[in-house]
């Protein structure tokens, strides 16, 4: 499922416009984003938590040339599915 299929299922179930689930869909993307942003962790009881995690930098090898590359750090999101998410696949 990609974000196009996700507003089209959101209008279908909600009934309205797809405009409006496109802009129910940014909301929600939106709000976790902010959330991770602040918090640092997003929750949503029931599905799962995103949360922001540091990687740090290393050393890498380049698969063209194998020579050794350095790798900067970053933050990365991880996802970590809830129960009833679980429970349901």
């Amino acid at each position: 499922m990609n974000k196009g299929d996700l507003i089209e299922a959101v209008a279908g179930e909600l009934d309205c416009p797809k405009a409006a689930a496109e802009r129910a869909v940014n909301a929600v993307f939106g709000r976790l984003a902010a959330g991770l942003k602040k918090d640092r962790e997003a929750v949503i009881v029931g599905f799962g938590s995103f949360q922001v995690k540091h990687r740090a930098a290393r050393q890498g090898v380049n698969p063209r040339t194998g020579l050794p590359i350095q790798i900067k750090a970053a933050h990365r999101v991880a996802f970590r599915a809830g129960k009833d998410l679980k429970a349901s696949l």
